[in-house]
């Protein structure tokens, strides 16, 4: 049976578009494999601490290590790892800047000869309020996709996936309203991106 690691990094609650996406996914992904498994973090709701001295240079089995050496587990547990990363002011949300200082563990699951995580799917919602698609304005001044690419692929050996519901701030921001139709378009091609994804991978996990 097939693992699946579920994390939400949004604060906005129902209002947050990363987070329907990923429920979108987790629930096709278990209407496919009904059996497999899902381990979920709200890291909006329960953060993780930044990650100190104490806990980075403690052997990953001391007590101060305690937490890290859980986070570093449901990852290597996971088949596949599904992340909500909005963009917050150009960047991923701190508390999942946070799971990944815990979870980038040198020798083991990171600047290893083989990563525990290496081969694993990522699959990365990364929402943004406008767009910074190649001949928009705002193009080159998106620091998620570039660093998570590099964290969780170089980093950790993932083969990651993105998934861009963009242009979220459209219907609300009225300079932005020529936009909508292009927002709804990402948005529904956003769902049925996870969708099909969802049910591709559990199919295959499931074999």
């Amino acid at each position: 049976m097939a693992t699946l690691l579920h994390i939400d990094t949004s604060f906005s609650g129902e209002n947050s578009h990363s987070r329907a996406v990923t429920a979108a996914f987790r629930a096709a992904w278990e209407a496919e494999h009904p059996e497999g498994t899902v381990i979920y973090r709200d890291l909006a709701a329960e953060p993780v601490p930044h990650l100190e001295a104490d806990v980075y240079h403690a052997d990953i089995d001391a007590p101060a290590s305690a937490l890290r050496k859980r986070l570093v587990e449901e990852a290597e547990q996971a088949d596949v790892i599904l992340l909500g990363a909005p963009m917050y002011n150009y960047a991923i949300p701190s508390t999942l800047k946070a799971w990944i200082d815990h979870v980038f563990l040198g020798g083991r699951t990171a600047m290893a000869e083989k990563p525990t995580l290496a081969g694993k799917r990522a699959v990365v919602v990364a929402s943004r309020g406008g767009s910074y698609r190649e001949g928009t304005p705002m193009h080159g001044n998106d620091y998620v996709e570039d660093y998570l690419r590099l964290a969780l692929g170089k980093g950790f050996g993932l083969d990651v996936t993105f998934i861009v519901p963009e242009l979220t701030a459209a219907p609300r921001v009225p300079a932005m309203a020529e936009l909508v139709p292009l927002y709804e378009a990402s948005r529904a091609e956003s769902f049925a991106t996870a969708e099909s994804l969802a049910k591709e991978l559990a199919v295959q996990l499931a074999a």
